[in-house]
């Protein structure tokens, strides 16, 4: 399946429009992860393990999208965006949340 964030396909005309399709992706934070997110903020620097969470975590975004408008018998996701954010569960921690949206089409 042909996904992409543009509005169209190129040379593949679009037959018809099955509708919107999201795909979302929650993950827990840990403490470990969180302490050296904190020495990472506190000194500078990137903090890689969640560049790689969210990394993850759109690949599997996307993967899910392509199920959900497989379900439409969609041949494409065109328009695609991702979005990130946070879940505060309560004062001890936060859920990363990662969505990704796109309109399912039948190509002609």
């Amino acid at each position: 399946m042909l996904v992409t964030t543009t509005d169209s396909i190129q040379n593949q005309p679009i037959q018809t429009y099955l509708g919107v399709v999201t795909a979302e992706v929650v993950y827990g934070t840990n403490v470990f992860r969180d302490f050296l997110a904190g020495i990472k903020d506190t000194i500078g620097g990137r903090t890689g393990s969640y560049e790689r969470i969210f990394e993850k975590g759109q690949q599997k975004a996307i993967e899910e999208l392509k199920q959900r408008a497989g379900k439409l018998n969609a041949d494409a996701v065109i328009g695609i965006e991702i979005d990130t954010g946070t879940i505060n569960v309560d004062n001890k921690g936060v859920l990363l949340l990662i969505t990704a949206t796109g309109t399912a089409v039948k190509l002609g």
